[in-house]
């Protein structure tokens, strides 16, 4: 039986459609771009007779004149795959149509069904989704393109500014948007273009657009054939998890686990987006699901999961799996803390591709204000890797002087006719581009690489290998793919290379050396881009920091197993700490020397609660300090806060940050005022004016009352923030877990700090079918028919166990990182069945960094 790999099942899905992209402009809005890009599914597209591909949110009337495939003539059809609601890829969709004027066919792909399209309460349309849209469209197709047509017989008005209206429907708002609509006739006749042969749009504009919405659920970024996540920018990812209510802790996770699912209009749009997206992974690799839901909202997906299936879907030859979900809310600890993973290491570190588009920008101000945001901004999956960091000694000048002489050379090339007065041009433009390709802006945009999961050279997947070792391990055997690459070369290196320790100076010659040629650079790509992240990410100016975290960790990790006293001792210690760094020199330096600064020591308090809700359940009455213990906490924060407030824009701050700063340049200028009147003898003259001195003091007395208020409102905001704390450290007390949890935890209490997920615990205890208590199973249709009907005449069925499965699929709702990934992967090959076929796969892809963002920033309940 074949295996499952989730790369080609997308590739695949590319394939079966592929009569739509033959001879189409093909646009990937930011989620598909995302997700095309790990699957590297841009060969594929050309491939299958693509005439450019292009971005959706960026598009360009000249996108039509870029085309590999020039015999094929002009292109007549585009192709638009969304990850996004069609309501909100609307006005892109809008613009793509009325800058390429002479498109006939305009076939739409989205990852979002029918049914998720009328169960989300942002989107307008209803049960028939895509027939709806497809009408919509055109309606608004022809409006913006006789509107645009009737101002261009106006003279001197050459651009629309004006949004199509559908006011019955709600779709006034869609294209209303700060980028101006093209207008159709600002754009060359399609009749000179393309000759008679083309339909003159003003004919009948709206008559030769054909328009089709169809559905692609697999836009997804794999990391491997077994581990994916889903695009940042998708809906799927951006829809929030959780509403504000008491147990909520942020939109972008789900909320406290109580054992009472939401049910009804309370299920989050997150969970309705997360249900069709497994069910219809699941249909894409012919799987029949058993369910298996751990925590509250994964509840409530395996219901809707359910709900969603069909006795023609369970009666048909599929392969049987296992479906695990869980909330991420049952272990936020792992997702926080610093682990020992290059993969995380070097996300954390590289820089990210910036957002292609804002968030929506006109949505329902109603829904807003009772349900929270509505839609979360994560950060992109796609790292940007500094190649220039590794190879710009070598390549900077010469590189650039060559890339001069040769644009001069084009110019000259390009006409010669007036070449006395363009000669001065090319010399100033010479001089322009020298002092741009100087500076290291233009090198970075110049050499970038990025990650490919499916860019296995010579058969061997990099991303997928080191997902799966710790950091040294993953640098060392890095090492080795560059050293094997090397001998392939036939390139040798006068450096000596030290056997099993991985060191700077090792890996950049062997990267160089690689990227020397051309011919080399190209077919070592892969594991160049690789070497150049890992380079980035251990050398010390990041390392330091991740290194400092990690101490920071272990030491509160020994503290939470002694007593209360000492780890709160150790977090007022590690705020105290942070600032008395920040106040001492700026953020960028403390970083590279590994120092903490208030965020950290923020993200680092939320872990020792975390611990303490563990370790300290009932120390105190309300959380698990005493009040005494949390007072030296809140004073050293408020402290910390009055000292450094440039870098406490938080959210709980929201409204305070100008006061203040005002406040914190007042004191600093009295202190500069003390200092210079020091030393300073007064003579008479200088108490002339003591008869003021009672408008003086009421000054002083307001100012004193406004420094006051100030503190105390700072106070209350300190008092909420550890109120959110509280609920952190509550996480498990209303969770079956703790019943089985103190028994297994002593299975790793040998060393302190070999303290697993909870993604390998439970994988542990299922593999080894122990009971799970708290985990539900979901029923199959049939399994209802038969429990309810025939199970009274003896046909009832069994109870199915994950562990008997051969395909066990684990989704954990609200994201995942890299460390449980290789933990799950230990747990099952430790288990007694190493065969199983594990996939994982997650919201998106967590950092320590997200995880501040989703409890501290602006995605956060504080």
């Amino acid at each position: 039986m074949a295996t499952i790999d989730v790369i080609k099942c997308c590739t695949d899905s590319i394939r079966h459609i592929s009569d739509e992209i033959r001879d189409a402009i093909v646009y990937l809005d930011a989620g598909s771009t995302e997700s095309f890009e790990f699957l590297g599914a841009f060969s594929l597209l050309l491939e299958l007779g693509a005439h450019a591909i292009c971005s959706l949110e960026k598009m360009s009337p000249l996108d039509k004149v870029v085309d590999w495939n020039s015999t094929s003539g002009p292109a007549k059809k585009i192709v638009v795959i969304t990850s996004r609601l069609l309501s909100d890829a609307h006005r892109y969709i809008l613009r793509c149509l009325s800058a390429l004027q002479t498109v006939c066919s305009c076939a739409i792909f989205t990852c979002i069904s029918e049914t998720g399209h009328s169960a989300y309460p942002e989107s307008p349309l209803g049960p028939d989704a895509y027939r709806e849209y497809e009408s919509l469209l055109v309606q608004d197709y022809e409006e913006l393109a006789g509107k645009s047509l009737r101002n261009s017989n106006h003279a001197g008005e050459s651009t629309v500014k004006e949004s199509v209206s559908a006011e019955d429907e709600g779709w006034s708002q869609l294209t209303t948007s700060e980028e101006a609509t093209p207008n159709f006739s600002s754009v060359a006749s399609p009749r000179k273009l393309y000759g008679d042969s083309v339909i003159d749009l003003r004919e009948d504009v709206g008559k030769k657009l054909k328009v089709s919405v169809h559905h692609f659920p697999l836009v997804l970024c794999p990391f491997s054939p077994r581990f994916f996540v889903l695009p940042s920018e998708g809906s799927v990812a951006e829809a929030y998890l959780s509403t504000e209510h008491d147990n909520s802790m942020s939109f972008g996770l789900p909320p406290i686990s109580t054992g009472t699912p939401a049910d009804g209009e309370d299920v989050p749009p997150g969970a309705i987006l997360t249900a069709q997206f497994l069910y219809h992974l699941a249909a894409k690799m012919d799987l029949k699901l058993e369910i298996f839901s751990l925590g509250d909202i994964s509840k409530t997906v395996g219901k809707l999961l359910t709900d969603m299936s069909s006795l023609y879907d369970v009666g048909r030859r599929k392969r049987s799996a296992g479906l695990l979900l869980v909330d991420r809310t049952l272990d936020l600890l792992t997702p926080c803390c610093h682990g020992d993973s290059l993969v995380d290491r070097m996300f954390s570190s590289l820089p990210r591709r910036e957002r292609m588009s804002p968030l929506s920008q006109a949505k329902s101000s109603q829904s807003q204000l009772k349900l929270g945001p509505a839609y979360l901004q994560r950060s992109p999956l796609t790292v940007q890797i500094p190649l220039n960091n590794s190879l710009r000694e070598e390549t900077s000048s010469f590189g650039n002087f060559q890339l001069v002489e040769n644009i001069e050379a084009f110019l000259r090339g390009w006409s010669s006719r007036d070449s006395t007065s363009q000669m001065v041009e090319l010399v100033n433009l010479s001089a322009k581009l020298s002092d741009e390709m100087s500076s290291q802006d233009f090198q970075s945009d110049l050499l970038c690489g990025s990650f490919v999961s499916t860019e296995n050279f010579h058969g061997t997947p990099y991303l997928e290998a080191i997902l799966e070792r710790r950091t040294k391990d993953g640098a060392v055997l890095i090492k080795k793919w560059l050293q094997e690459s090397l001998r392939r070369e036939n390139l040798s290196l006068n450096v000596k290379v030290r056997p099993g320790y991985v060191s700077q100076s090792d890996l950049q010659p062997m990267i160089k050396a690689l990227a020397k040629s051309q011919s080399s650079l190209m077919k070592n790509k892969g594991i160049i881009q690789l070497a150049a992240a890992a380079l980035y990410a251990l050398d010390e100016s990041h390392s330091a920091k991740w290194d400092a975290f990690n101490s920071a960790e272990k030491i509160l990790n020994v503290n939470a197993g002694d007593t209360s006293q000492s780890l709160a001792a150790q977090i007022s210690d590690l705020i105290n700490k942070s600032a008395f760094v920040s106040s001492q020199g700026n953020n960028k330096m403390d970083a590279q020397r590994g120092l903490l600064t208030l965020q950290d020591a923020l993200l680092l308090t939320v872990v020792g609660y975390i611990l303490a809700g563990e370790n300290f359940p009932s120390s105190g009455t309300i959380g698990p300090f005493s009040w005494q213990e949390e007072h030296f906490m809140k004073e050293a924060i408020v402290d910390a806060i009055v000292e450094n407030p440039t870098v406490a824009k938080l959210k709980f701050l929201q409204g305070l940050t100008q006061d203040l700063e005002a406040n914190f340049n007042r004191q600093s200028e009295k202190k500069v005022g003390l200092s210079n009147t020091e030393g300073v003898d007064f003579d008479d003259d200088d108490w002339g004016s003591w008869g003021d001195e009672d408008a003086g003091k009421d000054k002083n007395k307001e100012q004193v009352y406004g420094d006051m208020q100030l503190k105390l409102e700072l106070c209350d905001r300190v008092d909420n923030l550890f109120k959110f704390f509280h609920k952190l450290s509550s996480l498990k007390k209303n969770i079956s877990f703790r019943e089985w949890s103190q028994a297994l935890e002593s299975k790793f209490n040998d060393d302190p700090y070999s303290n697993k997920g909870l993604l390998y615990k439970v994988l542990s205890r299922v593999l080894a079918k122990h009971e799970v208590p708290g985990l539900e199973y979901h029923s199959s249709t049939v399994g209802r028919l038969f429990k309810s009907g025939f199970g009274r005449f003896g046909l009832g069925q069994a109870k199915p166990s994950l562990a008997d499965q051969d395909v066990i699929l684990v989704f954990v709702v609200g994201g995942i990182n890299s460390v449980e990934v290789r933990e799950a992967q230990e747990a099952l090959s430790e288990s007694s069945r190493p065969e199983v076929e594990l996939i994982i796969g997650g919201t998106t892809l967590l950092t320590p960094n997200d995880m501040f963002e989703l409890l501290l920033g602006d995605c956060s309940c504080v």
